[in-house]
């Protein structure tokens, strides 16, 4: 196989760059002056000349050389590009990369005979810088046009060939790694991160060279995700600093957490890259707007953490805010320092990770005269010991002592391994097993670096880093998928301050792939276990509807089910069906009561005490005609339409019993037939009397022989007639709509559903009941007309104005009785009031009726027997001649009128 040559300036397309744009994210300022350097062949110590500052680097001689971007010291301030230098984030991880390549290195197994070298540079934690150093890594694969260059002996210079870095470990930071995987994927460099978690890193069409060994923080969001929710939390706001990495973390938890569902966010708020004096009061004060949303999503960097802790309890709303935490907080003590009661209870994460002990032998045995390579050892030195080396040159400062070389890591100063130590051995270990495989297939039984791998084709290594699979220095397995990114392992932590020995993180779970949460271990600010909400609206009590909020999925008011409605539904409130009504939760419907007028009831009680006293009194009155059916009174009254009338009495006390009885076929059938049936025999019976005296006194007017069907079989058969109309209508109804029971669900339905009940009733309706009514109220009225008429027959003749008197009273009553009978359809009570109003007028005109006709004659026949005697019977012309006479006398003095005889003439009626 032929090694591929290194790429020329001059074919530059075919790696798809563009000049200056080609490499996203730089400024394009910026690159001119890089290109320039390129071209020209500068070496990286003659840049310094151009750029005021020299790029150390850490080289390690091998057969094969890697590179290693690592943040060695911090960001600087403005004109500097470094600061401060990183003691975990810079000199930990940096230091494990030399530790896995010693490693390595010394394994007869994996690449026997092949060592591996290395070029280490800083990225002082800032991207622009990175790209800077990182042309470093390119610069053997640019050919050079030397043609027209030539020595003073005009001789071709000799011009040393740059080491070639196959592949890059690092960087750290997710910009950083965005900068620097631009420019490697031009010339097939492959790149495996430690520590970028950026979610826009997956992309494998513009990082397609890019892999690393964390997972990226769109499982880190859903992680967080999962976690809120299992929290019963719907309602949060996010924090992130700005950059790729706090940017990208909140946009992958905004959109797992729309995908999902469930999940609300009512502010995402960004803090600027240098905040301004006061910028954390406003983001405390502006997530305070919001106050139901306690729980903060936040992807800041250790800086951002703390300020934010500090700005909350300067705040005084210590214990208000429940953070969730992204893997940049993890279980880090730097961010919580002297903020532990702000942070209590906050829950983080970070990739599942374990503490190397090789690699803590082998850092704290470090000193300076064993690791002399590190180039930035001295540095850390000074630092960490807080002393002073002393240079050629250069006096100490009188306030700091003097190293002697003589101090020890972890013995005078702490020491703990940074988090991220175990995925750079992962990362260095994995671009070895890569190789290792590379050299299997390319190289078989071959000693060293055979042809075919020199140089290392960019894209092929690629394949093989893609294709690892092996156990990592902490035991767990090492893959990438098609994108090159590994497997979401996370453990959960809580810091916890209550009920513990020691504050601290407290491990509460794990996420690979699904969530596995304890809630049990979790405690809260004050060491509750009750977990707190953050939700926008409370759960709606029982019989409530939610009413979203709009826009806002997660918030809403609650609205009763009111009247007949009940709660189908979260979001829905339904009407019962017409024969139910809501449970007094109103979560679901219930039959409803069904009534009937009780006998025990006010409303029966006093229609049937009168209907008692009525055919009580009907009975004694039936009782003593009977008694005394021969005597002059008896028979004088009319025998025969005395009992029919006087069983219509009787009927029509007996209806309230009917009325009142539970209903059923058979009682329906009844009150259909008697209802109207007793007044139809009473008023056809008063009719046949009223017109039979009207009719005998006009005919004597006009001549002395007596009228037509006056006799008392004329007088049954035109009775018999008149009921029988009554009696027809009835039984065509019967025909029509047999008689049967309903449940009335609608007339007692009062506003409050606990009042709502069904009545059962006979199938008729008020309309039905009148028209049953009106034949006997068309009787009452012509008896009444023809009383009316008769009204100047003389005393004499007695009977008429008793029934006079009955009419008038009796309309009285009926006209009372309408206006209380439909005035009271739209009450509650409607069934109670008209069924006790109709009995009751019915009882009464029964009693007018009794009264009046009959209780006299009784009194007569009882308490005066001696009144009760045959008078002499005169001829029907003696009796029209002396009524007339009557007649006339009355007329002529007013105050005679209407006024008592003591000589009364009896017709003789049997006649």
């Amino acid at each position: 196989m032929t090694s591929k040559s290194p790429p020329s300036l001059h074919n530059h397309h075919q790696y798809g760059m563009v000049w200056p744009f080609g490499w996203g994210g730089c400024h394009s300022t910026m690159w001119p002056r890089l290109l320039w350097m390129l071209c020209v062949g500068m070496s990286p110590g003659s840049w310094a000349s151009h750029q005021h500052f020299h790029p150390h680097s850490i080289k390690i001689p091998g057969d094969i050389t890697l590179g290693g971007l690592f943040p060695i010291h911090a960001r600087g301030p403005h004109g500097l590009p470094c600061g401060e230098i990183k003691k975990e984030k810079g000199i930990h991880r940096m230091e494990a990369m030399l530790y896995a390549l010693d490693q390595i290195n010394s394994d007869p197994e994996l690449l026997p005979n092949i060592t591996l070298g290395a070029r280490i540079l800083d990225t002082c934690s800032r991207d622009t810088y990175a790209l800077e150093q990182s042309l470093t890594f390119v610069q053997a694969l640019i050919q050079k046009d030397t043609s027209d260059i030539r020595c003073s002996n005009g001789e071709p210079p000799i011009i040393r060939k740059p080491e070639r870095v196959i592949g890059v470990i690092g960087a750290s930071a997710s910009s950083v790694s965005i900068m620097v995987a631009n420019v490697l994927r031009l010339f097939e460099i492959p790149q495996i991160s430690y520590a970028s978690t950026a979610p826009e890193l997956s992309d494998n069409n513009r990082y397609d060279f890019f892999s690393r060994v964390v997972p990226p923080d769109s499982y880190q969001a859903q992680a967080m995700v999962d976690i809120v929710k299992a929290m019963g939390w719907n309602y949060v706001s996010t924090l992130a600093s700005e950059g790729s990495y706090g940017e990208s973390g909140v946009d992958s938890f905004q959109q797992i957490s729309r995908e999902a569902g469930g999940l609300c966010i009512a502010q995402s708020l960004k803090i600027p890259r240098e905040p301004k004096p006061g910028e954390f009061d406003k983001i405390i004060k502006r997530l305070m707007e919001t106050s139901n949303a306690r729980g903060v999503i936040i992807f800041a960097n250790e800086d951002d953490i703390k300020r934010v802790l500090e700005a909350a309890k300067r705040a005084n709303l210590t214990g208000h805010f429940l953070f969730v935490g992204s893997d940049s907080w993890g279980a880090k003590s730097s961010p919580i320092l002297d903020q532990e009661d702000v942070a209590e209870g906050a829950v983080t994460i970070l990739p599942k990770r374990a503490s190397i002990e090789g690699f803590d032998q082998y850092f704290t045995s470090r000193s300076l005269e064993n690791n002399r390579r590190n180039i930035w050892f001295a540095e850390f030195w000074e630092d960490d010991f807080r002393c002073k080396l002393t240079r050629p040159g250069i006096k100490i400062d009188s306030e700091k002592k003097k190293c002697t070389g003589e101090e020890r890591i972890n013995r005078d100063t702490a020491y703990e391994q940074e988090g991220k130590v175990q995925f750079v051995i992962d990362a260095v270990y994995a671009m070895a097993h890569a190789l290792h495989s590379m050299h299997l297939d390319l190289c078989p039984g071959a000693m060293g670096v055979c042809d075919k791998m020199d140089p290392v084709e960019g894209r092929l290594l690629l394949n093989y880093i893609r294709s690892v699979n092996f156990n990592g220095s902490a035991g767990t397995g090492v893959l990438f998928n098609e994108n090159g990114d590994a497997p979401g392992r996370y453990d959960i932590f809580q810091y916890q301050m209550s009920n513990t020995t020691i504050p601290g993180y407290r491990v509460i779970g794990q996420w690979t792939n699904n969530l596995r949460l304890n809630m049990e271990e979790m405690q809260w600010s004050g060491g509750d276990r009750q977990i707190p909400d953050s939700v926008c609206s409370f759960p709606c009590n029982p019989g409530e509807r939610k009413k979203m909020v709009k826009g806002v999925p997660c918030c809403w008011h609650c609205e009763l089910c009111d009247g007949y409605q009940y709660q189908q539904d979260e979001m829905t409130c339904e009407t019962c069906p017409f024969n139910m009504r809501p449970t007094p939760n109103r979560t679901s419907c219930r039959s409803t009561p069904i009534i009937k007028l009780e006998w025990h009831s006010p409303w029966a009680i006093i229609p049937v005490f009168l209907a008692i006293l009525g055919i009580l009194a009907t009975s004694f009155v039936v009782i003593t005609f009977i008694r005394f059916n021969d005597t002059p009174i008896v028979r004088a009254s009319g025998r025969e339409l005395s009992y029919v009338l006087l069983t219509g009495i009787f009927l029509i006390y007996l209806i309230t019993f009917l009325m009142i009885a539970e209903p059923g076929a058979v009682v329906c059938a009844f009150r259909r037939l008697l209802l109207g049936l007793g007044m139809a025999i009473t008023y056809s019976a008063m009719l046949t009397k009223t017109n039979r005296i009207y009719r005998i006194f006009e005919q004597g007017k006009k001549s002395v022989s007596p009228p037509k069907f006056i006799s008392p079989t004329s007088q049954l058969a035109i009775t018999f007639i008149l009921m029988s109309v009554q009696l027809l209508g009835v039984f065509v109804w019967f025909a029509v709509i047999p008689p049967h029971t309903i449940i009335d669900y609608e007339e007692q339905r009062p506003p409050n559903p606990e009042m709502a009940r069904g009545v059962l009733k006979c199938d008729m309706s008020d309309l039905s009941l009148i028209c049953c009514l009106s034949y006997s109220i068309v009787l009452m009225v012509t008896c009444t007309v023809y009383a009316v008429k008769s009204r100047g027959v003389p005393e004499t003749f007695n009977e008429a104005k008793p029934i006079g008197f009955t009419m008038y009273t009796t309309c009285i009553v009926w006209l009372a009785f309408v206006p209380i009978f439909f005035g009271t359809a739209q009450s509650t009570e409607k069934m109670f009031i008209q069924t006790t109003t109709l009995t009751v007028s019915m009882s009464l005109s029964a009693s007018v009726s009794l009264g009046m006709l009959y209780i006299p004659k009784v009194y007569v026949i009882i308490f005066h027997p001696e009144q009760n005697v045959q008078k002499r019977k005169r001829s029907f012309k003696a009796v029209v001649q002396a009524a007339t006479m009557s007649t006339r006398l009355s007329q002529k003095s007013n105050d005679k009128q209407n006024g008592e005889t003591q000589n009364k003439i009896e017709p003789d009626r049997t006649q």
